[in-house]
């Protein structure tokens, strides 16, 4: 399955959200219905959805960092420097951890974010075999427009949603994730 399929083709978002309508997935089950009708796909059904809709959500959110020259590796580690809070300095190693990436990973983002002039690198005055990693004014303005563009993403799309739907949605997913 395409994790590109419009879900709902010509439709609109309310219409789709609101429930009955089939989708392509409802017909990829169907299929499989057809072929397998000794299985219970209802399972299937709901995760090729959140494998669609997750795929959808990544393009979704990753447009306004595009807007921003930014790639999610680079808004990433602007991101972990900013939420440290002020001077938003970390070593490699800190960002490495937060990030959950290797050294080399990080290694080749910090080059593209200080060639770009969004961080610099300095010598760590306590260890002079390491070096801390700030943000340039240029990469915390760059950080704080796309930062609060992602927000408003979100934002708008949990909207789509009563309060009611949101609480039970996040305390299904924290039930799913904890039985991964």
């Amino acid at each position: 399955m395409d994790g590109g399929w419009d879900i709902c083709p010509g439709e609109p978002a309310d219409v789709c959200a609101g429930g009955p309508t089939p989708d392509k997935v409802d017909d990829f089950v169907e299929q499989w219905q057809r072929e397998r009708p000794d299985l219970d796909l209802s399972a299937m059904g709901l995760f090729a959805r959140m494998k669609v809709f997750v795929g959808a959500l990544a393009t979704a959110m990753n447009r306004p960092l595009e807007e921003h020259g930014l790639t999610l590796g680079d808004f990433e580690v602007l991101g972990a420097l900013r939420a440290s809070g002020p001077p938003c300095v970390l070593i490699p190693s800190q960002l490495s951890e937060q990030l959950m990436m290797s050294r080399a990973g990080i290694t080749s983002r910090l080059d593209r974010l200080e060639t770009a002039g969004l961080v610099e690198r300095r010598l760590d005055p306590a260890d002079r075999r390491s070096f801390r990693v700030g943000l340039t004014d240029s990469g915390r303005v760059a950080i704080d427009a796309a930062f609060a563009e992602h927000i408003a993403n979100f934002t708008r799309l949990a909207n789509t949603l009563t309060a009611e739907q949101r609480e039970n949605l996040d305390d299904i997913l924290r039930t799913l994730l904890r039985a991964l």
